[in-house]
């Protein structure tokens, strides 16, 4: 109980205060501003605060995309998959609560996601790319124990990194809990196009693992 207890607190944390950023610094995604770094920066450091604090609880995977690309990798049961992603869906839906309750109506879109230019298709395509590199990156910083002291700032950059480019596209996501818990305040549009930002994060996650397993068969 306690791992869900974790990423729960852990996702929590990633949209309240990511999330947040996004909303208090005026971050559209339309331009390459200081708004729209500090919010790819905010995600980032949101994950290297949590690698090093829920990590050695749970894993810090706070992101279904993450747990189930451990599950496809043999790194974690279907019991605990399932644990895993209730408890880090309530914790981005809590998160996304105290903003909607904190900010009231400067609350806005509450960093939520939106398709690019309208195409489903491209949308998704773009969110597969970017959570594949995210968690293709993470199923291999912490593939050895050597590289345990530096992952957390290992996986934070990286998700700065695809923040930097996906901010512009979808707003990014590469975490379905992260856009469903906005989603559900804002409603509308954002939560009728939510699916996209949850099939293809998952669809990103398990490509990941399959591609990572399969040039790393040899090392296993």
């Amino acid at each position: 109980m306690k791992k869900y207890l974790a990423e729960c607190l852990g996702t929590f944390v990633l949209v309240f205060f990511a999330c947040g950023t996004a909303v208090v610094v005026g971050c559209n995604g339309a331009e390459p501003n200081a708004a729209y770094f500090m919010t790819a920066l905010a995600f980032g450091l949101v994950i290297v605060a949590m690698a090093y604090s829920v990590g050695n609880v749970s894993g810090c995977h706070i992101n279904p995309a993450v747990s189930i690309a451990m599950l496809v990798a043999g790194k974690m049961s279907v019991a605990d998959f399932i644990g895993y992603v209730v408890a880090q869906f309530v914790g981005a839906t809590a998160g996304a609560g105290c903003l909607k309750l904190v900010l009231g109506d400067a609350a806005g879109a509450l960093g939520t996601n939106g398709l690019f230019n309208g195409n489903v298709g491209a949308s998704l395509i773009i969110e597969i790319i970017l959570t594949f590199v995210f968690v293709y990156a993470i199923l291999g910083v912490t593939s050895k124990p050597e590289f345990g002291n530096v992952a957390g700032l290992v996986i934070g950059l990286t998700l700065t990194l695809v923040h930097i480019l996906g901010i512009y596209f979808t707003g990014t996501s590469v975490n379905p809990a992260r856009s469903f818990g906005p989603a559900l305040f804002v409603g509308g549009e954002a939560l009728a196009n939510v699916w996209v930002f949850i099939v293809a994060p998952l669809v990103g996650g398990v490509l990941a693992a399959l591609v990572f397993k399969a040039l790393n068969a040899e090392k296993n």
